[in-house]
C-alpha cells in the first residue's frame, strides 16, 4: 500500500515515517516536494532510521500520485519565508500576526488554496481512490477547498483536541483502560472540549472545580481558571489568541523574533548543515526537533505566565499518530472514534452543511462519519460562525481572484477591528508577497 506525502522535504515528514514502523499497512512512501535539497536531506534523515517502508523521493507530482493508497498533505506555499511575511505585515498593523488564526491565516489561505486546488485535481486525475489527509495550514479551510474537487475523501488532520482531552484526561487521573467519550466541537484551531465521559459519567464538572487539576492544563494556564470556568469548557490552545488577544500581540511583537522567524533560521541551518554533513542527518534532526517542541507557542506561555511545557505533552504522539490511526482504520482497522476536520452535514447545528468543522467521527472502512454535537451557546456559535465566513469568502476570493471578497474577509474576522486595518492588510500583502498578489489580478472585482 502506497503513502504518498506532498511537501515531502519538510522538517516534520520523519515524524510521519517514524510512527509507521513496520506494524502500519503502508509498504511504500513516496516523497514529493518542489525542493530538491530538502528531498534529499529527509531521505538520508528517514535512511537512518532504518525500519520502515521502502521510501523513493521525486518532483514530479502525477509519478508520486499515481498508485496511492494515502496522500498526506503537509506543503507550505512560499515555504517559511512567506510565514514571516504573515506575521510581521499583521504586526506592523498593530493586529496578532500568527500562522493560522487571524488575518495571517487569512493570507497563508489565499495564496495556498489554489495550489491546493491544483494538487485536488491531479489526485482526482491518477489516484481516484486515495485517501487524502490534509496537515496543510490553515487545515480546516485547505479541506474544505480541497473537497469542491474530491469530496468527502478529504479529512483534516490536527493533534491540538486530542492534546487537550489527553491532559484533561491525566489531570484528572483516568484510567486509559475506562471507556471516554470526549465531547470536543469547533474549526481548526478554534474549538472547546465540552464534556469528557467515562463509563457514562461527565468528568468535566469535577476537573472544573479541582484548582490543582485544572492548574496542571497548559490551555487552562494560558487563560486563566476563572474565565474557563466561567464558560464551562476546556479551550484549545489557539483561543488563547482570541480570550487574551492584547497580551498575545504584546507578547509578539517583545519577542526578539517571530515563531516563523525562528523556525527559518533554525531549519535553514539544518538543511545547509545536512547537505554538508549527510552522515549526521538523523542525530542533527533529533536534536533540532527537541529544540523546536520546546520553543512552541513560548511567548504566549511567558506572558500569561503557563510556564514550561510538560515533559510528557513535549514527548507525545502528535498529528503523525493522528495520521497513522486514521490511515489504519480507513484501511479496515478497528473502527474507532476520532476527532477530525470533516464536511458538517448537521453535526453542529447552526453552520452550514459544506461547512468544515472539527468534531468527532466515527472512522472505519466504511469511511468517516462526523458525530452529532450538542447546541451551542451564542456566543461560542456566533464567534464559529464568523470565523467560518471568513474561511469561506477567503476561499471564494482565491477561487475567483476577488480582492473585493478577500477585502471582506479581513474587515470582518473578529481579530481585524477596523476596515482602515483590513485594507492595509491587503495591501501590505499583495506588496509582499507574490503569491497573493498572483491570485487577484485585475483588482477591480
Amino acid at each position: 500500500m502506497k503513502l504518498t506525502v506532498l511537501g515531502g522535504g519538510g522538517f516534520r515528514v520523519p515524524l510521519v515515517y517514524r510512527a509507521l514502523g513496520n506494524a502500519s499497512p503502508i509498504s511504500e512512501v513516496v516523497l514529493h516536494d518542489v525542493a530538491p535539497e530538502r528531498l534529499t536531506a529527509i531521505r538520508a534523515v528517514l535512511e537512518q532510521i532504518g525500519a520502515g517502508p521502502a521510501v523513493r523521493a521525486t518532483t514530479d507530482l502525477d509519478e508520486a500520485l499515481r498508485g496511492a493508497r494515502f496522500v498526506f498533505s503537509a506543503i507550505r506555499v512560499d515555504g517559511l519565508a512567506g510565514r514571516t511575511v504573515d506575521e510581521r505585515v499583521a504586526l506592523s498593523c498593530g493586529v496578532l500576526g500568527q500562522e493560522t488564526t487571524g488575518p495571517g491565516g487569512i493570507a497563508f489561505g489565499l495564496r495556498t488554496v489554489p495550489v491546493a486546488l491544483r494538487v485536488a485535481e491531479r489526485v482526482a486525475a491518477v489516484a481516484p481512490g486515495a485517501w487524502v489527509i490534509n496537515f496543510t495550514n490553515p487545515a480546516g479551510m485547505i479541506t474544505e477547498a480541497m473537497q469542491r474537487v474530491l469530496g468527502d475523501r478529504v479529512v483534516g488532520i490536527c493533534d491540538s483536541p486530542i492534546g487537550l482531552a489527553t491532559r484533561a484526561a491525566r489531570a484528572l487521573g483516568i484510567d486509559a483502560g475506562g471507556e471516554q467519550v470526549v465531547e470536543y466541537v469547533g474549526l481548526n484551531h478554534l474549538g472547546w472540549l465540552r464534556g469528557l465521559r467515562v463509563d457514562g459519567v461527565d468528568r468535566l464538572p469535577d476537573l472544573l472545580a479541582d484548582d490543582a487539576a485544572l492548574d496542571s492544563i497548559e490551555e487552562v494556564r494560558l487563560v486563566g481558571a476563572d474565565w474557563v470556568r466561567a464558560i464551562g469548557a476546556l479551550p484549545n490552545e489557539y483561543l488563547y489568541y482570541f480570550y487574551r488577544t492584547r497580551e498575545a500581540v504584546a507578547a509578539i511583537r517583545g519577542a526578539a523574533s517571530t515563531r516563523g522567524e525562528y523556525l527559518l533560521a533554525q531549519q535553514e541551518r539544518f538543511y545547509a548543515d545536512t547537505a554538508a554533513d549527510p552522515a549526521g542527518a538523523l542525530e542533527r534532526w533529533t536534536r533540532v526537533r527537541a529544540e523546536r517542541d520546546a520553543s512552541y507557542m513560548a511567548e504566549s506561555r511567558e506572558a500569561s505566565g503557563a510556564g514550561e511545557r510538560a515533559a510528557e505533552d513535549v514527548a507525545g504522539g502528535g498529528y503523525q499518530q493522528v495520521a497513522l490511526e486514521l490511515m489504519a482504520a480507513l484501511s479496515g482497522g478497528q473502527p474507532h472514534t476520532m476527532i477530525l476536520n470533516v464536511r458538517n452535514g448537521a453535526a453542529v447545528p447552526g453552520l452550514p452543511a459544506d461547512a468544515v468543522v472539527e468534531v468527532p467521527c466515527l472512522v472505519g472502512a466504511h469511511g468517516v462519519t462526523p458525530l452529532a454535537t450538542a447546541p451551542l451557546p451564542g456566543a461560542m456559535l456566533g464567534l464559529l460562525q464568523q470565523v467560518k465566513a471568513v474561511e469561506q469568502d477567503t476561499i471564494e476570493a482565491a477561487v475567483a481572484g476577488s480582492e473585493r471578497l478577500a477585502l471582506r474577509a479581513f474587515a470582518q474576522h473578529p481579530l481585524v477591528d477596523s476596515v482602515g486595518v483590513a485594507r492595509e492588510l491587503l495591501h501590505g500583502y499583495r506588496e509582499r508577497l507574490p503569491g497573493i498578489a498572483a491570485v487577484f489580478g485585475d483588482s477591480s472585482r
